[in-house]
């Protein structure tokens, strides 16, 4: 009988891009294909015709996800794939591969280690994200060392049934694999990655990766179909009504083209089964009862089973399992791949699993089940999610339980987060329905929630953890021992998800373990402690994080916790730093990095806080060098997606004080790629969209931030620190687009604060609430009198801020952006309008040439010089200084400042070198952080007083007469006024002018 045509059909191009990005791989360049396509469509098919066809020099690896149904086996494909490199190369050489991850890599292969290796005790709990990211790392070296010898190609199909844990590998080597010459070939069903499903968001990812390529396969043409047809029947030439009917009934899928023409050769169109499901099961319906039987068994075990496996559950001799066996193949229902009896595709297995009765179903799962339990107790392999698998399918909760929990273990020893979380919620299901689940779980059903909420965290499912953390305490008594434990996850969770409420929870946690009696040193106090100095700190609470960093640093002290000694101290040098202490808090800072005796989870800790206070204090080298140091350190130990992200937005926003705009967009779009926990992105957010508004792209940045407005006020409510950077974010944004009434309520909210703001970020919200002051002084019809008495009662408060922050080393310079825009100029057309000053503006440009200055204030402020001395009439010192903004805002990229420079200049009259065009050349109208939307501002202010407020009143629709009765002139005056603005300001109508009303500050 007919089954898979001689020669592959229509994929020649398909075949062809895979060999060609298998040569670009020979040249040190990884790459991945993802191939895609709906069931029968032959991803297969041209996956083996790749792997037939590959040179003899390249090593394949090649792996398939397993169908385990909800909750597959960790890491089942890469393990298939690593044992064949076992195999070939030996234990030793790849243990000696693997280096400083060995151990992670036993972990995984357990049959690796000693005789005992399958029952070493998972890694400590603090130290989850190492474990992964040992891993993880140890399975990239591996890859990267064997490629240099010989390219590989790096198979593992049916990606749409791939655990979690693959899943997180898989995007980890698509990042790490750089210098290696790995082919990575991934396949999957189309139908089956439905909304919702976790390999939908990784192809999304992928699709953004230029060393990424997605091809979906799709359906043969009518010729194709007749091509292979033909090809298929050898012995008789096809009518062309059975050809007709073979495509039509086919819609060009290969594999039904070939049950259907496997049907008798299909000489006959009556032979055409009516239904799909007739179409797959015609092939077994023609075998006898035992071969079918048979296959309803493999059926339950997957689309292949071993043939040891298949001796082991099948309840007949050896010479009936291969008579049938044999039958099975010879009909084109299985092939044998190795020791493996596979289906010839998982379609019809799939249709073979459904025909089975209920008892038949149950029955051949509990065989399996103790197969696997044999197999395990004989060898070292973790085998307990496929026993936990088969009891549930056997409807024997009782066994189910206490292999679910096994797995749960042995899922987390292998560092895989999400499958044991998996496994834990599955056992917390089967607590009511099994007989002493504590026995069999050993532990209590408090304990399990806390274990499975904690995976559930690691495996970046912040909400889901939090959920069942209230779910347990809803359960606790208070007396319990249990009590106090759960309150500080639950405090912990609520601040990893960016939730209000943490810093009550996390005393609420202190006072049961008062309650309890349990006063002394103990790791869970330390804990607790150091949690919540830290989200006082964050909160702006510093006397009181320091008060509770210092009591934790002596409980870590008296217990000899290296790693909390270390965190404490950490949070109580910050603490004290932004008090005024800043030298000591650097120091203690230092002394936090020793204390760490190399503990990874303190470290980062270190790196974070230390590389945001330089960045603070105006040390913007030493801060990028700080994030990036520990940004390496994060991604070695696999947590780049959490405090890696930190550490990244920690890079980026110093780098972007630098001027390395192109170098800050690269990190921060890398770091959010990795789909980060909200709290985490936010600051990465607040900085692509602060950048691109000082690139000039008004428009982009204002709709993404009203994208993400929802996430980043969400956090803002409970970080000081998110308050005022994106609050002065929101401030610029506004301006820029000339919403005067919003801008201003961003900008007063930092007199809410109730305690001191953080100054760091609270000198440059100030600078611009004080822009927002100048725009309102200079436009007061834009804004409703309350709000402009508001405005005015709130400028003795901001001055009065910024000197209870003078202590900070950059006060001088965010005072004098400060003053500079509301300084007025005492005669010519300045006179009485905020941001005219001349001096305070040179005040002003010599603070910001200082190293610690951001590099976009020098340009910004020298503009603002320049449009102060047009307003003075002086057309020299103007031309300087435009010139000079334009020179500087050039080199660094201050794309914004050099746009608006522009427009003024060509305003004025004034040629600008270096424009190719001098003041002909005008910049893109368009708003900038800065000031409202304005094409003239230069022009706008060369206007007398009268005329401002004769532009303010045409900007309200008043005719000439009209604005002469407002006055108290006479409506030919009022005229006179009108022709001298639209000639200052290049308008040719009055509404021209009405809307260039907005260059008035």
């Amino acid at each position: 009988m007919t089954t898979s045509a001689p020669a592959m059909i229509g994929r020649d191009a398909d075949l062809a891009m895979l060999h060609e990005r298998l040569g670009e791989v020979r040249a040190g360049a990884p790459f991945t294909v993802i191939i895609g396509g709906e069931a029968g469509i032959g991803k297969t098919r041209l996956i083996r015709e790749f792997e037939a066809g590959l040179p003899s020099d390249v090593r394949l690896l090649a792996g398939q996800c397993v169908d385990l149904g909800d909750v597959a086996a960790p890491y089942a494909p890469v393990k298939a794939a690593l044992r064949a490199l076992v195999a070939e190369e030996g234990a030793e050489r790849v243990l000696d591969a693997v280096g400083p991850g060995r151990a992670a890599f036993i972990a995984l292969l357990p049959e690796l280690g000693p005789p005992d290796a399958a029952s070493v005790p998972p890694v400590a709990k603090a130290d989850a994200g190492a474990a992964t990211g040992q891993l993880h790392e140890a399975i990239a070296v591996l890859l990267e060392t064997f490629s240099r010898e010989r390219p590989i190609v790096f198979v593992i199909e049916d990606v749409h049934w791939i655990d979690a844990a693959t899943l997180a590998l898989l995007r980890f080597l698509m990042r790490a694999l750089g210098s290696s010459r790995v082919l990575t070939v991934l396949s999957y069903r189309t139908e089956d990655v439905t909304r919702g499903h976790p390999v939908r968001a990784f192809l999304s990812e992928a699709e953004r990766d230029r060393w990424v390529e997605r091809r979906d396969l799709g359906r043969l043409s009518r010729a194709q179909v007749r091509k292979l047809a033909k090809s298929l029947i050898v012995d008789a030439v096809p009518s062309e009504s059975v050809l007709d009917a073979v495509f039509r009934r086919s819609d060009g899928v290969p594999f039904f083209v070939e049950e259907l023409v496997g049907i008798d050769g299909c000489r006959d169109e009556g032979d055409v089964p009516d239904t799909l499901r007739e179409l797959l099961l015609a092939r077994y319906e023609r075998l006898s009862e035992p071969a079918q039987e048979m296959l309803r068994l493999i059926s339950i075990g997957g689309v292949r089973v071993s043939h040891s496996m298949l001796s082991a559950v099948y309840a007949g001799t050896a010479d009936e399992l291969d008579q049938s066996a044999r039958e099975s193949v010879l009909t084109g229902v299985l092939v044998i791949d190795g020791d493996d009896y596979a289906f010839r595709h998982a379609l019809v297995r799939e249709a073979i699993l459904a025909d089975l009765l209920p008892g038949e179903r149950a029955r051949f799962h509990a065989r399996y089940a103790e197969a696997y339990e044999a197999a395990a107790a004989a060898g070292t392999r973790r085998l307990a999610a496929e026993i936990s698998f088969h009891w549930l399918g056997a409807h024997d909760s009782a066994r189910a339980f206490p292999a679910t929990m096994q797995a749960m273990r042995e899922a987390r020893a292998s560092a895989a987060y999400a499958t044991a979380a998996q496994l834990g919620e599955r056992a917390l299901g089967l607590w009511d329905v099994v007989p002493d689940p504590v026995a069999a779980a050993g532990m209590s059903k408090l304990e399990l929630m806390g274990r499975t909420a904690s995976h559930l965290r690691n495996a970046g499912e912040g909400e889901r953890g939090l959920a069942l953390v209230k779910a347990a305490l809803a359960e606790c008594p208070h007396d319990d021992p249990s009590y106090p434990r759960l309150l500080r996850d639950k405090g912990i969770y609520l601040a990893n998800v960016g939730r209000p409420g943490s810093i009550e929870v996390l005393e609420q946690a202190l006072a049961a373990l008062d309650a309890r009696g349990d006063v002394g040193p103990s790791d869970l106090r330390a804990t607790m402690l150091a949690a919540l100095a830290g989200r006082l700190m964050i909160d702006g609470r510093m006397e009181e994080s320091l008060e509770i960093a210092e009591r934790g640093l002596e409980v870590a002290t008296a217990i000899g916790s290296a790693r909390y000694m270390s965190i404490t101290q950490n949070i109580a040098a910050g603490s004290r730093a932004t008090l005024g202490e800043i030298e000591h808090g650097l120091e203690l800072l230092e002394h936090a990095r020793v204390l760490a005796d190399g503990d990874g989870n303190a470290l980062l800790k270190y790196w974070v806080n230390a590389s945001d206070l330089h960045h603070l204090i105006g040390n913007h080298h030493e801060a990028v060098r700080l994030a990036e140091e520990g940004l390496a350190q994060s991604r070695l130990r696999g947590l780049e997606r959490t405090s890696g992200v930190i550490l990244a937005s920690n890079a980026v926003e110093p780098l972007l004080a630098l001027g390395e705009w192109e170098r800050a967009r690269e990190l921060g779009d890398r770091a959010l790629a990795l789909d980060p926990p909200t709290p985490f992105a936010v600051y990465l957010l607040r900085s692509k969209i602060w950048s691109l508004l000082w690139q000039g792209d008004t428009a982009a940045a204002t709709e993404l931030y009203r994208s993400v407005r929802t996430t980043i006020v969400n956090v803002m409510k409970v970080e000081m620190q998110a308050r005022l950077g994106s609050g002065r974010l929101a401030i610029e944004l506004a301006l820029a687009n000339d919403d005067l009434p919003g801008a201003w309520r961003e900008a007063r909210a930092i007199l809410d604060e109730e305690q001191l703001p953080l100054p760091g970020y609270a000198e440059p919200f100030l600078w611009a609430a004080a822009r927002v002051v100048a725009a309102v002084r200079a436009r007061p019809g834009a804004v409703t009198e309350v709000v402009g008495d508001d405005v005015e009662a709130a400028v003795p408060e901001f001055r009065a801020l910024l000197e209870r922050l003078a202590f900070w080393p950059t006060a001088p310079m965010w005072t004098a952006m400060f003053e500079a825009e509301l300084a007025e100029a005492s005669e010519g057309a300045g006179a009485g309008v905020a941001g005219t000053g001349v001096e305070a503006w040179r005040n002003a440009v010599a603070a910001t040439a200082a190293p610690s200055a951001p590099g976009f204030l020098a340009p910004y402020a020298l503009l603002r010089q320049g449009e102060a001395e047009l307003a003075a009439a002086d057309r020299s010192g103007a031309r300087a200084s435009l010139q000079a903004a334009f020179d500087v805002a050039e080199s660094g990229g201050v794309k914004a400042v050099r746009d608006r420079i522009l427009r003024v200049a060509s305003a004025a009259g004034i040629a600008i070198d270096g424009v190719g065009g001098g003041a002909g050349l005008v910049a893109p109208a368009g708003g900038i952080a800065d000031s409202v939307a304005s094409d003239d501002a230069a022009a706008a202010a060369e206007l007398t007083a009268r005329e401002r407020q004769v532009l303010e009143l045409i900007a309200e629709g008043l005719s000439n007469r009209q604005i002469g009765e407002r006055l108290f002139i006479s409506g030919k005056t009022a005229s006179v006024h009108v022709s001298a603005i639209l000639r200052k300001l290049g308008a040719a109508t009055r509404t021209e002018a009405a809307y260039r009303a907005g260059a008035l500050r």
